[in-house]
Formats: structure tokens, C-alpha cells, sequence
């Protein structure tokens, strides 16, 4: 049997970022470094992951709206370019983002919200480059257009 047309990404994106949020609490059960006041950084926190959660919610709806996948893992069967697709290209990673970000802040994670620099370059390399090239094969002309009004994040 023959691959399956995907982009061929390092690793599922949840992944890449359950495992920072792993090596952040490492990091801050190593080094604790409060940054916040514990109840703004709370507040903070799920202030982000609120957001993040929503923006996550709407794109997968658009997502399916549209009759095509979420995974990484399963082909591309449409070009979304509705909802949260309208303002960014990766609406489900800037949620992940936010959701990252919100986690090492309410967890007061100083070098696990550091280690955000290390995600967003793995993310880019590893799976948005990737992403872009298999949509502009699977998409063409329409993906190019896209790609030129709608920016990468937001």
C-alpha cells in the first residue's frame, strides 16, 4: 500500500505541544521561577486557554463544515477558507499556542514559556512548511491566493 497524500509533518501538532508543556513543568519543578502573582497569572492563564478553546472549537467546525479532516494524518479534501480561516491560515495552531501559552502561565513556568520559541521553530519547520507545500500541490492557484490576503497567524 502507498502513503497516504498528507503534508508528512514531523509529528501531530497536539503532540509537539503536549510534550513542551511536559518539559516545561520539568523545567519549573527543576527551577521554579514565579513571574506573576499566583492569582493573576490564573487569571491569565485561563483568560488564554478560554480563547484558545474557542478559536479551537470554531475552526474544527469550520473544518468539518467544509467535509475535510483536522488530522495532520488524514488527507486535505477541501480549502477552508471560512470562520477563523478568514484571519489566519493556522487558526488551529494559534490556538494551540494560546493554549500552550495560558498553561505556562497559570503554572507560573518561566522556562517552559521560554521553550514557546523552541515550539513555534518546530512547528514552522515541521509542520506549517510542510503544510504549505502539500496545500499548494493539492490546491494550486486557489491556495496561492489564499495564502497572499490571509496571513500565517494572525
Amino acid at each position: 500500500m502507498g502513503k497516504p497524500d498528507t503534508a508528512g509533518v514531523v509529528a501531530r501538532p497536539p503532540l509537539i505541544y503536549l510534550a513542551a508543556v511536559v518539559v516545561g513543568f520539568v523545567l519549573r519543578a527543576l527551577a521554579p521561577t514565579p513571574f506573576f502573582p499566583r492569582a493573576l497569572g490564573y487569571q491569565l492563564g485561563a483568560i488564554l486557554i478560554l480563547i484558545a478553546v474557542a478559536l479551537l472549537l470554531w475552526g474544527v467546525r469550520e473544518m468539518r463544515r467544509a467535509g475535510t479532516s483536522e488530522s495532520t494524518a488524514v488527507p486535505t479534501s477541501a480549502l477552508v477558507t471560512t470562520g477563523p480561516f478568514r484571519l489566519s491560515r493556522n487558526p488551529l495552531y494559534v490556538s494551540l499556542t494560546l493554549c500552550y501559552l495560558g498553561t505556562m502561565i497559570a503554572a507560573q513556568a518561566l522556562w517552559g514559556l521560554a521553550l514557546a520559541v523552541v515550539v513555534l521553530a518546530v512547528m514552522r519547520r515541521g509542520v506549517i512548511d510542510r503544510e504549505e507545500r502539500y496545500m499548494e500541490r493539492r490546491f494550486g492557484a486557489e491556495y496561492l491566493r489564499y495564502k497572499e490576503r490571509v496571513r500565517r497567524w494572525m
